[in-house]
C-alpha cells in the first residue's frame, strides 16, 4: 500500500471538504436566514404579552417596520459562521467515518458503512461544530431581537462587532459560549438526524435503481439529492426543536428580561409553566419550512462540487 498516496488523497479530501463545505454553507445561509430571523423572534417573545400572533404576523410586522433588510439583520457574521460550521461538519463527518473504519477494520472505502455507523459519524461531526456554532448563534440571536429590545428601550447594537465587544466587556470569553451545552445536545443529536436522514434517503433512491451496476451518489439526480437533503433538514430541526427554543432564550435572556441569567433547567420549567408543551414549539412551522430548502441546497451544492471539481495540492 502506498502510504504517501493515501496521505495525499486524504489531504485532498480534507481540503475539498473545507472549501466545498464552506461554499455550501454560504449558499444555504442566504436561503435560510429570513426564516431564521422569524424563528428567533417567535422563540424569544414574551409568553404573557407576545409581540406576534404567529409566523405570518411576524413577517408582516418585520417588513412593515424594518423592510426586507429586517429579515437579514445580523447576517454578515452568520454567513462566515455558516461557512465555518459546514466546513467543520463535512470534514468532521469524513474524519469520523475514517476513525470508525480504522476501529472496525473496514478499510475498503468503496464499501459503505452501516446506517448506524454513519449516524454515529454524524453525531461526532455535530459535536465538533458546536465549538464554532455557539458564539456565532449568540451574536446572531442578539441582533435578530433588536426590534423587541427597542420596544423595551434597551441598548441597540450597531452590528456584530458591537455585540462581540459588549459581550466581552460584560462576561468575558465565557460570554460567547452562553448556551454551549444546549447547542452541544442539539448539534450532537441533530447531526444523527441530519446526516442519518440524508444517507437513508440516498440509500433508498439507490436501491430503487435496477440492474447489476454498482450505483453511488454520483448516479443520483439533482432532485433526488435535494429531496434527501430536505429530509435531513426536516429531521434535524423537528427532532431538536425544543432544545433550540431553550438555547435561543438562554442566549437572549440578559437582553430581554431583568434579573439573573437563568439556567437551561429554569428556562425549560418557565416555558412549560407559561405555555405547556406547545411553548417548546413556537416557531416550529417556520423552521420546518426553512429547513427543507436550506439543507436541500447545502447537500446538492456539496455533492455537485465534490463530484465535478478537484482541487490540486
Amino acid at each position: 500500500m502506498d502510504d504517501t498516496g493515501d496521505t495525499e488523497s486524504n489531504l485532498q479530501h480534507e481540503i475539498e471538504d473545507l472549501v466545498f463545505g464552506s461554499i455550501a454553507g454560504m449558499v444555504g445561509k442566504v436561503v435560510e436566514y429570513p426564516f431564521d430571523t422569524i424563528k428567533v423572534r417567535l422563540q424569544t417573545q414574551p409568553l404573557d404579552q407576545p409581540h406576534y400572533t404567529g409566523a405570518l404576523d411576524c413577517i408582516t410586522q418585520t417588513l412593515r417596520h424594518e423592510g426586507v433588510k429586517g429579515l437579514f439583520k445580523g447576517m454578515s457574521l452568520p454567513i462566515i459562521g455558516a461557512m465555518m460550521e459546514n466546513a467543520t461538519l463535512f470534514v468532521g463527518y469524513r474524519q469520523m467515518q475514517r476513525l470508525i473504519r480504522m476501529y472496525t477494520g473496514q478499510l475498503d472505502e468503496s464499501k459503505q458503512l452501516s446506517m448506524e455507523q454513519l449516524m454515529m459519524a454524524g453525531a461526532g461531526s455535530g459535536a465538533l461544530a458546536t465549538f464554532v456554532l455557539t458564539p456565532v448563534e449568540l451574536v446572531k440571536c442578539k441582533l435578530q431581537i433588536q426590534e423587541q429590545k427597542q420596544r423595551q428601550h434597551h441598548h441597540r447594537y450597531g452590528g456584530p462587532l458591537d455585540v462581540m465587544k459588549n459581550v466581552w466587556q460584560r462576561h468575558g470569553i465565557q460570554g460567547y459560549y452562553r448556551g454551549f451545552w444546549a447547542t452541544l445536545v442539539r448539534e450532537t443529536f441533530g447531526g444523527i438526524f441530519w446526516f442519518g436522514a440524508y444517507e437513508y434517503c440516498c440509500a433508498t433512491f439507490l436501491r430503487r435503481k435496477s440492474g447489476h451496476h454498482h450505483y453511488t451518489k454520483k448516479d443520483l439526480t439533482s432532485i433526488e439529492l435535494m429531496i434527501s437533503g430536505a429530509m435531513g433538514g426536516i429531521g434535524y430541526n423537528m427532532s431538536m426543536f425544543p432544545v433550540d427554543v431553550i438555547k435561543s432564550q438562554m442566549q437572549t435572556d440578559d437582553e430581554l428580561r431583568k434579573g439573573p441569567i437563568r439556567s437551561f433547567g429554569k428556562i425549560a420549567k418557565s416555558i412549560y409553566q407559561d405555555a405547556g408543551i406547545k411553548g417548546f414549539y413556537r416557531g416550529c412551522g417556520i423552521t420546518a419550512l426553512r429547513s427543507a430548502p436550506t439543507s436541500a441546497v447545502i447537500f446538492l451544492t456539496y455533492e455537485q462540487l465534490t463530484q465535478h471539481i478537484r482541487i490540486p495540492i
